[in-house]
């Protein structure tokens, strides 16, 4: 037993002090009976330091509430002690230890969308594609004005926004081709999926179901009047210009979570929607057919997602 620093040492000392007198005045010559007497006092005195004592002052309270305090910072303690486990680096450094704040924004990092709530991806989209909107309108114009102005420059009105009936064959065909395509690439492409759910997390989870209209058919109308309805006839209704955009539209789709697994997949999408332009000579065609399947995914992810990944405000 190592008394050292203790909060009894100065009681001990003069417990051992009195006891040898004791020990010695009562004609004990034997070391264990000195050593017996000691232990049968240093236990009473221990005792009498550790007994509850009642409080008629307020002090009980401030016990429990200590005690309050000291479970909270072992529930802190606790999480810091398992992110050190996930990072050996940390050890037990103090520099480490974590607050309730370091702890939302844990997890604030793990689940982007926590973070992002409903009115901020309305507003984000809003913008989004008016911008768009806009920046293909005036494209459109003014290649129209250069034009009629005899410079060498294609007129990108020559996409109309002509609707024909055999426009809807088109349109249905590449739904149904492209929500094929992407629902074989999910089971097969692991690196797509992850990439997909972490894009889906962040922009739809907040959504409510009716918000899924307004966003895939916004984003559906801007994108396609700037890509396919002014960027890609200034360089020809061919293939080699629905490539060269597609592949403009694919590297613009990487971030929030989306890889270059979902950049190639944008890739091929906006080549198909640039080939259905060509055919259809209308931009009405790959707006409606965007539209539709941005749609049709949002909705399959909803409903095939489980309740948690769901974050509806």
């Amino acid at each position: 037993m190592v008394i050292g620093a203790s909060k009894y040492g100065t009681q001990i000392r003069s417990l051992i002090r009195a006891n040898r007198l004791s020990v010695w005045g009562k004609g004990y010559s034997h070391v264990w009976s000195a050593r017996r007497i000691f232990t049968v006092k240093l236990q009473k005195l221990h005792a009498s330091e550790t007994r509850p004592r009642a409080s008629t002052d307020g002090k009980s309270q401030k016990r429990v509430k200590r005690v309050q305090e000291a479970s909270q910072q072992k529930t802190l303690l606790s999480y810091k002690n398992l992110n050190a486990q996930d990072d050996p680096s940390r050890g037990n450094d103090p520099s480490h230890c974590v607050s309730a704040n370091t702890i939302s924004e844990d997890l604030d990092v793990k689940n982007p969308a926590a973070t992002v709530s409903r009115n901020v991806v309305l507003r984000a989209c809003v913008i989004t594609s008016g911008l768009m909107f806009a920046l293909g309108s005036v494209a459109r114009q003014a290649s129209h004005v250069a034009f009629m102005q005899g410079w060498p420059i294609l007129d990108s009105t020559t996409v109309s926004f002509d609707f024909e009936i055999w426009h809807l064959e088109l349109i249905g065909g590449l739904v149904v081709a492209i929500s094929c395509f992407r629902y074989i690439l999910l089971k097969l492409w692991p690196d797509f999926a992850e990439s997909s759910e972490a894009a889906n997390q962040q922009v739809l989870s907040p959504l409510q179901p009716l918000d899924y209209v307004t966003v895939a058919f916004l984003s559906g109308i801007g994108e396609e009047l700037l890509f396919r309805g002014a960027l890609m006839p200034l360089f020809g209704l061919n293939w080699k210009s629905a490539l060269v955009t597609g592949a403009v539209f694919g590297v613009l789709h990487l971030g929030s979570g989306r890889r270059y697994s979902f950049a190639v997949w944008a890739t091929f999408v906006g080549f198909a929607y640039g080939v259905a332009t060509i055919a259809s000579s209308s931009v009405l065609v790959p707006v409606v057919s965007h539209s539709l399947n941005n749609l049709v995914g949002a909705i399959l992810w909803r409903y095939s997602s489980s309740p948690e990944k769901i974050n509806i405000k």
